[in-house]
């Protein structure tokens, strides 16, 4: 059992934190006040190449692991960026893999050499305020006519489609009572968001705020058939092909947070004196942030099995789920600590921890809640009855 990072990997590391360490907490600080997208930030990575890190070398990437794609993204949050600069390259990273798997040689030449290069932002469009996680459910309706798809519907909770000229959108083209099982009768389809059909409205929310949460209300937006990604009705899988290795990229995102937060929690109390002696010095103080430092470790370790196993062709849903759960209770409570550790001075946006804090809290929800990873393992490891 090697736990050493390859030369490559390592490399890749101290690349990508030298990179997003020319952005500080400051520039952070302002393009969430903003609500602005970090436009700057975003460019010098594309310039970079560190977009296509797992996108295959013909259509302009790296062609590397969800291994190398999670160190990107680790040390990203670590820099102090957070949601906020991880949020703004994730989808690109590695949202198109069911194109990349599934989609048809012509639509992967028209898209994924721009998505690499940076010109092209894509939003997902998955979740519906009707269906939250039970994407069976969702009702937006693509209606084939001739060589294009008429589609009416409405999705929520979509990041970046304010910046996006593209939307990776999930469908129905059968009704759910007219299915003979349930997963079945979805399609997948990699458009233009056509802002003379779709309007967008963003979502006012707690944090990450300088990459946007939309809802979308979709009115006759027309599809050509040649968006469409694989086969009519397969979408569903299509789409499930990608939901471990998210896992494990958000639990890289909540552990970096993690390490940024314990990184200015441990300063401070370094530097801050009171009664006479540095926090630091006081139990109450030290071993909450060294509890912290060793879940995060712990934490770390689950998710290296885990993008190993993707890597290595092997079963690896367990070690995703418990990745994703471990590193994000890991990671807020390492915020919320650190938090602590400032004392009144916490609750201010002077010293960052506070926009840890939030940013932090949103991996416990997203991209699934923790209770219902528990309910994954419960059901599918534990072998217990379905409890939902």
């Amino acid at each position: 059992m090697d736990f050493d990072l390859t030369d490559d990997q390592a490399t890749i590391r101290d690349a990508v934190r030298e990179l997003a360490g020319k952005f500080d907490e400051q520039y952070w600080v302002e393009k969430d006040a903003a609500h602005q997208f970090p436009t700057e930030f975003y460019d010098t990575f594309a310039k970079g190449g560190w977009l296509g890190i797992t996108t295959p070398e013909e259509y302009g990437g790296h062609g590397l692991g969800i291994t190398e794609a999670s160190i990107l993204l680790q040390e990203v949050a670590a820099s102090g960026a957070g949601m906020n600069g991880a949020s703004s390259m994730h989808l690109s990273i590695f949202g198109m893999h069911p194109v990349i798997v599934h989609g048809s040689e012509e639509l992967k030449r028209r898209t994924l050499p721009r998505i690499v290069d940076g010109s092209l932002h894509v939003c997902f469009g998955v979740t519906e305020p009707g269906a939250g996680l039970d994407t069976t459910r969702i009702t937006t309706f693509a209606r084939r006519d001739g060589d294009r798809y008429i589609v009416n519907g409405r999705k929520v909770w979509i990041s970046k489609a304010m910046e996006s000229e593209k939307v990776l959108l999930l469908t129905r083209t059968t009704k759910f009572e007219d299915v003979a099982k349930k997963t079945d009768g979805l399609t997948l389809f990699l458009t233009d968001l056509d802002r003379s059909r779709v309007d967008i409205r963003p979502i006012a929310k707690m944090g990450r705020n300088a990459v946007t949460s939309n809802e979308l209300f979709i009115d006759n937006l027309e599809i050509p058939v040649e968006d469409r990604v694989g086969e009519e009705g397969k979408g569903f899988k299509y789409i499930l092909d990608g939901l471990n290795p998210e896992r494990m990229l958000v639990a890289s995102e909540a552990l970096g947070i993690g390490r940024a937060a314990l990184r200015r929690a441990t300063q401070y109390a370094n530097e801050r004196e009171v009664f006479g002696r540095k926090i630091g010095m006081n139990q109450g103080i030290q071993f909450p942030l060294a509890d912290s430092l060793a879940h995060l470790d712990a934490a770390e370790l689950v998710l290296r099995k885990a993008t190993w196993l993707y890597d290595n062709g092997r079963p690896c849903a367990r070690e995703a789920n418990t990745a994703k759960y471990l590193c994000a209770e890991a990671g807020f409570q390492a915020a919320d600590r650190a938090l602590q550790t400032h004392g009144g001075m916490g609750y201010s946006e002077e010293y960052h921890v506070a926009r840890y804090f939030r940013e932090a809290r949103l991996t416990r929800i997203a991209p699934l809640s923790q209770e219902m990873v528990l309910n994954y393992l419960g059901e599918h490891v534990l072998g217990l009855p379905r409890s939902y």
